[in-house]
């Protein structure tokens, strides 16, 4: 256990998963064997999603891509790890109903999991950025294979790594966990150039052997490749060696090796600092903007001596007034690749002829800075907008947009706003789509996302119906008592969790922290998002968010009916499913406040909620017009959906307490990877913090890559 994460927050059986794999239709080539594959998790596997084929056709067609393989192998992969693991660390998982509770770590024999590492001093590569994880075997969590690669955000030098790897990353590693794998500076030694800084995302090739990524040089962009190599001795501040070729030399180059190719464009050679490159698996192609708004196109990759596909590439997507690019996602069930603009518009490029549609102005604040989510299996593409230029919001919205993947110019989809805006309004980064629409077949479910973009950060429901369509958004809990930027939102679902399959989204405020253990700074939370499900037997305890983005628990088991219930939209107020059999008790809308403990002679009334002495969360659901407590503390039920007596109060048990982690800055965005079947601990989350922490690894008052485990889901 490496730095202070342990005094940070602890995982519960439930934080992250695996997504259900809800497809009636056998794929052959994604039914995961014994062993496992190799498995790459960057940005781009969170910005490519497939919902449900909608025939065998479709099925076929979609499994030429890699992406869509890997997807069903995370959705299908059961985690089977040790029944004697025991969980040692991290944010703990179920999200508890109505508040957002502080972390108290009880008394433990060794804390596993968990750790924090230096990335330099000032380190931190942005919200909308992502690090990148390789499973070598995704069947076992393999120490000295498996890796996790950050971008540092810094400008490289003989004492600066720009980027840095981490191996030995589980708790049941004998060597140092987790180990320097290998750290470089990527300003190029051989060829001497200005100091190389990184703030975009890596990518990885399939294999793993190789990543691309963005890079600015003194104002001039690039395309990097690197072929890394296992570089014992190299550290964040004093990085190894690294042969600097040309593009030409670059596949037979020995590792660790890098080459590099000059976005150019116009009569400039052209920065970028916000579009990461996207790649192709299938065809060996990259794609990546630049400041001055040209889409540029590689091809070969990592397959060939690598080279930028000449005319009509790069094309400039807006010649009048053009703005630096956001990250591209290349969508080929369309055949297009999708980006949007600083300057707040989107736009479709036909990979093959380069033709450009472009959409209406979509934002007119900080312009669009994440790259879109793509649904290749509807053709639907989800845009971000930090401020719609309208007045429904007393004022500008911030807002999701929805666009079918042929759509015609000047047009803006449908629309969703998400909380107010302002006139300098906080980006509005990614969302995450739940589980719900990712086994859809039709592109219905629900979007999560981080709105308000011109007050305290809040988390939205934005409903998805038939055919990727927006529907209502209902607003759930701020994260931020103050006006500040958000992070990206995750969702993931965990089929292990203790009492059941239970999904949660994760995001971070980077100031101003409403959770108790953020001490009003930045702040990475959890909160629980499991969709209701059709014809599903649940058990007492269980949890689902309903339509209303209430937390409904289930009261009196049974079976739900075929169609969501008529949920009842006060707290404390009971659901009877008309065809089903199962009862909810309603346990209010989530936020992020921290409950007062029970207390001697109070008047508490149905609905109200305290922390137990067991870190449970315990509501009242019963209490006769509002009724008072007893003398003594009564002895807390430990199992969910559990009742006790208190005078004439019953208080049922909401489930554990969850927690926050105390982030600098708050978090880049998160990496989730939960795919190991047996072994040491192979279940965690990746980020890094955007500002320095007090303490990190041995170091301090530096930027932190942080790694938050699971060593056991049961």
């Amino acid at each position: 256990m490496n730095g202070n994460a342990a005094r940070f927050f602890r995982l519960g059986a439930g934080f992250v998963g695996l997504l259900a794999l809800g497809c009636a239709l056998t794929v052959s080539a994604a039914k995961p064997s014994r062993r496992g594959i190799a498995l790459p998790t960057d940005w781009s596997h969170r910005h490519l999603i497939f919902s449900q084929p909608r025939s065998v056709e479709q099925a076929i067609h979609l499994q030429q891509d890699p992406r869509f393989r890997q997807q069903l192998y995370r959705r299908a992969l059961p985690l089977m790890l040790p029944p004697d693991r025991q969980e040692m660390g991290g944010i703990h998982a179920p999200q508890q109903p109505h508040l957002r509770f502080p972390i108290r770590i009880p008394p433990r024999e060794r804390s596993t999991g968990l750790w924090s590492q230096s990335l330099g001093a000032g380190a931190g590569v942005g919200a909308v950025n992502f690090p990148a994880k390789f499973s070598f075997n995704s069947g076992v969590a393999d120490c000295g294979n498996d890796y996790v690669v950050y971008s540092t955000g810094l400008a490289g030098s003989s004492s600066q790594a720009s980027l840095i790897a981490f191996n030995n990353l589980y708790s049941g590693c004998e060597d140092a966990v987790p180990s320097v794998y290998w750290a470089y500076d990527t300003s190029g030694q051989t060829l001497p150039l200005p100091s190389g800084q990184i703030l975009t995302s890596p990518v990885l090739s399939l294999d793993g052997t190789q990543l691309a990524f963005a890079q600015s040089n003194g104002g001039i962009g690039s395309l990097v490749l690197l072929k890394w190599a296992a570089s014992p001795g190299g550290t964040v501040d004093a990085p190894g060696d690294l042969t600097t070729v040309l593009p030409a030399e670059y596949l037979t180059c020995t590792a660790p090796c890098m080459t590099r190719i000059v976005l150019h464009g116009g009569s400039f050679d052209n920065d970028d600092t916000t579009s990461s490159v996207y790649y192709d698996y299938v065809s060996d192609t990259a794609w990546v903007g630049d400041f001055h708004g040209y889409l540029h196109r590689f091809s070969p990759v990592f397959a060939g001596p690598p080279a930028e596909v000449g005319v009509p590439w790069p094309i400039q997507l807006q010649p009048s007034g053009a703005s630096p690019l956001a990250s591209p996602v290349y969508d080929s069930g369309s055949g297009n690749v999708f980006v949007g603009d600083t300057g707040g518009f989107f736009y479709s490029v036909n990979a093959a002829s380069g033709a450009v549609t472009q959409s209406s102005l979509l934002d007119h604040g900080t312009g669009i800075r994440s790259g879109p989510i793509v649904d290749s299996t509807a053709g639907v593409a989800y845009v971000f907008s930090s401020n719609d230029g309208g007045t429904a919001c007393a004022g500008p919205c911030a807002a999701v947009y929805s666009f079918a993947a042929g759509f015609a110019g000047g047009t803006a989809g449908t629309k969703a706003t998400v909380g107010a805006s302002a006139t300098t309004p906080n980006p509005l980064y990614e969302g995450d789509l739940d589980s719900a629409y990712e086994n859809s077949t039709n592109a219905s479910g629900n979007l999560y996302v981080c709105g308000n973009t011109g007050g305290a950060p809040t988390l939205y429901q934005v409903h998805i119906t038939s055919g990727g369509v927006l529907g209502s958004a209902v607003a759930g809990p701020a994260l931020a008592s103050g006006t500040t930027g958000c992070s990206p939102v995750t969702d993931y679902l965990n089929p292990n969790a203790t009492g059941g399959a239970t999904e949660y989204i994760f995001a971070s405020a980077q100031t101003d922290g409403v959770s108790a253990p953020c001490l009003g700074g930045g702040c990475i939370m959890n909160f629980k998002s499991t969709p209701w499900q059709a014809s599903t037997a649940y058990t007492v305890g269980q949890e689902v968010v309903d339509s209303h983005f209430q937390v409904q628990m289930v009261f009196k088991a049974g079976t739900s009916a075929a169609s969501a219930p008529n949920w009842s939209t006060s707290t404390g107020g009971i659901t009877d499913e008309d065809t089903g059999t199962v009862e909810w008790l309603n346990l209010g809308v989530t936020t992020a406040a921290t409950p007062a403990g029970w207390a001697a002679h109070n008047l508490y009334a149905v609905g109200n909620f305290i922390e137990d002495s067991n870190q449970n969360i315990e509501v009242v659901t019963f209490a006769p017009g509002g009724s008072n407590s007893g003398n003594s503390e009564p002895t807390w039920p430990t199992s969910v959906g559990q009742t006790v007596h208190d005078n004439e109060i019953t208080w049922t048990n909401a489930g554990p307490a969850t927690g926050a982690l105390a982030t600098a800055g708050g978090t880049s965005g998160v990496i989730i990877d939960n795919i190991v079947e047996s072994g040491v601990s192979g279940s965690q989350i990746y980020f890094s913090t955007q500002g320095n922490q007090a303490t990190c690894g041995t170091a301090t008052s530096v930027g932190c890559a942080v790694q938050a485990s699971q060593s056991a889901l049961q």
